[in-house]
């Protein structure tokens, strides 16, 4: 498609920078080890000279935390361990103030087994308006003894669970595709329908820019349930569950459009507001099904995760930009990248494991990874690199809370320390995501769980609570005070980075166009009149002429200069 054929696109959120926060392991106000809505508050200023166009909260709604609130009790209530609706407020006018837009986190696919709605479920008793809610179903088999069907859980273990009756018997049992603490909501039903409009228009009228939508794909099941052909052994143990009963189903893309209605039907109503949903629709190699997404009626966005999943290779980097370059923004919506999130192993680690380059090293699963040794200097000198090359890209940029700090993958976490539920339905046999949620080094002071924490708490002078998840006895070594105003430091690189995209945004086109490099290790591309190049190889390139004459360095990922001609190995530059 032709620029000019294109609509315009002018939204902040089509080629903004967004920081995502885990609200748990942000920064800790209260001295109570758990991050909350005070200690985003209190680094607001910190964000603005980051950057960063607006912050993405990870699940801020009261929960019992089974899933550190991916489990949610109240749609439009603020979990007290991060503060209540007033500090919420607060937070939304301070960062607007900042020129920071806020989106939040909604669950639909799901919600805790705390929820009101699903404790009347259970206590109603079957066949009840309560329980046609959720997914309830008699048993098979002698008594109702064997699941509904064989369904399996992404968190690992069968996705049934069975409940007791108000009576005292053996009962129903009901589905939950993650932990059996989290119900799937029956989208087929209108209450269900109405509840999430109400909690979109809830946030709307707290000023809330936006929603990250969790796990859409999983929303809408065949009504029949109907039994899945079973793994294979390898799909298991990679926790690469399959599932076309409840995978992309057209029954989700139902729900998206009644969703774009609201947010339609709001903005129209509300003029000034750019509101959008992102949605994080893991689909590696089949962009065909992100495409589905987009359309006109349903999300504004969805994640890129090919480039997230891809290896460190030039081959794999480029198919993973091209398929998703291909399926969105041929439909006139612009990428959203990201290296990194919640669920996912640091950059640092992942690019520095000795099989990083391998195809197939990290793609298989977001989740699972290899036991390779890793070289962390490696790992940085490539997430610096990969940073150019995500923030060179079209379209917009999610950033994940510490990564511009450097920090690494936490691997070697106490099992007693671990609280995500895929390593205990598991059975401590898949990797697990707490390594990447360890909370965020601000200070290098052991006597403050490294800054997370406040020095006192109250008027006493009683330490703080240790942090949620264990910080590293080094983790000073990342903290920001260490590397503020220390040229060649990850915090530094990401300011300027940031900055220099800012520099660029006049310039910045909409169009990617290869270019040649003369390297199969080494891509190359420009958007708009400046140029990326990234070198995922062991040596040097030199550039051909065509691609360097007449042009400077803007921005280099390795710390010593060079000129416009040779780029380093597994490094990156902006030319222009």
């Amino acid at each position: 498609m032709a620029e000019s054929d294109r609509p315009t696109v002018s939204p902040w959120w089509a080629t903004g920078v967004v920081y995502q926060i885990y609200v748990r392991s942000f920064a800790d106000a209260n001295g109570d080890g758990i991050g909350d809505l005070g200690g985003i508050r209190s680094r607001l200023g910190y964000l603005a000279e980051l950057g960063v166009d607006g912050v993405w909260l990870n699940p801020c709604y009261p929960s019992p935390q089974h899933d550190h609130g991916y489990d949610v009790a109240d749609y439009t209530a603020i979990e007290p361990d991060y503060g209540d609706l007033a500090m919420f407020d607060a937070l939304v006018a301070e960062a607007h103030a900042l020129d920071i837009r806020v989106l939040m986190d909604i669950v639909p696919n799901h919600c805790s087994n705390e929820h009101a709605w699903f404790r009347a479920a259970v206590a109603a008793g079957p066949g009840s308006m309560e329980r046609a809610r959720f997914w309830f179903r008699d048993g098979k088999g002698a008594g109702g003894s064997e699941a509904p069907n064989n369904w399996l859980s992404y968190f690992g273990g069968p996705a049934w669970t069975r409940i007791v009756e108000p009576d005292g018997r053996p009962g129903q049992w009901y589905l939950h595709m993650f932990a059996p603490e989290q119900p799937d909501w029956n989208w087929e039903h209108a209450d269900v329908i109405e509840h999430f409009h109400h909690a979109l228009r809830f946030w709307f009228d707290r000023g809330v820019d936006g929603f990250r939508v969790d796990a859409p794909v999983p929303v809408g099941k065949e009504p029949q349930l109907p039994d899945n052909d079973p793994p294979s052994a390898d799909a298991l143990a990679a926790g690469a569950v399959e599932n076309p009963h409840v995978m992309f189903r057209p029954e989700g893309h139902v729900v998206w459009r009644h969703w774009r209605r609201v947010v339609d039907e709001y903005e129209r109503a509300n003029p000034g507001r750019d509101l959008v949903m992102i949605a994080e629709t893991y689909a590696p190699k089949r962009p065909d099904l992100l495409a589905e997404y987009i359309r006109p009626d349903e999300f504004q966005q969805v994640f890129g995760f090919d480039l997230l999943l891809a290896s460190w290779n030039a081959a794999a980097m480029r198919r993973g930009i091209d398929d998703t370059i291909d399926a969105l923004t041929a439909a006139g919506v612009p990428s959203a990248w990201t290296l990194n999130n919640h669920d996912n192993q640091r950059t640092v680690t992942r690019y520095g494991r000795a099989d990083a380059a391998l195809d197939g090293s990290w793609a298989a699963n977001n989740v699972v990874a290899t036991q390779a040794p890793i070289d962390l200097e490696l790992g940085e000198r490539r997430a610096r690199a990969a940073l150019l090359l995500m923030l060179g890209l079209p379209g917009c940029a999610y950033l994940y809370q510490g990564e511009e700090l450097g920090l690494p993958e936490v691997v070697d976490l106490p099992d007693a320390a671990r609280e995500d539920p895929v390593f205990v339905r598991s059975n401590g046999e898949r990797l697990t995501r707490d390594g990447c949620r360890v909370p965020l080094p601000w200070a290098d002071d052991l006597s403050t769980s490294f800054g997370f924490s406040p020095s006192v708490v109250g008027r006493s002078s009683d330490p703080p609570a240790p942090p949620w998840l264990p910080q590293p006895a080094d983790w000073g070594r990342y903290a920001l005070d260490r590397q503020t105003g220390r040229a060649g430091s990850m915090h530094a690189y990401y300011v300027a980075a940031l900055a220099a995209r800012r520099q660029l945004s006049g310039r910045r086109g909409r169009d990617l166009v290869w270019l040649d490099t003369g390297s199969s290790e080494c891509l190359a591309f420009c958007v708009g009149d400046h140029v990326v190049v990234v070198n995922f190889g062991a040596t040097a390139v030199t550039l051909p002429a065509t691609l360097h004459d007449g042009r400077t360095v803007l921005l280099a990922s390795v710390a010593h200069a060079f000129d416009a001609t040779v780029v380093p190995p597994d490094a990156a530059v902006w030319l222009i």
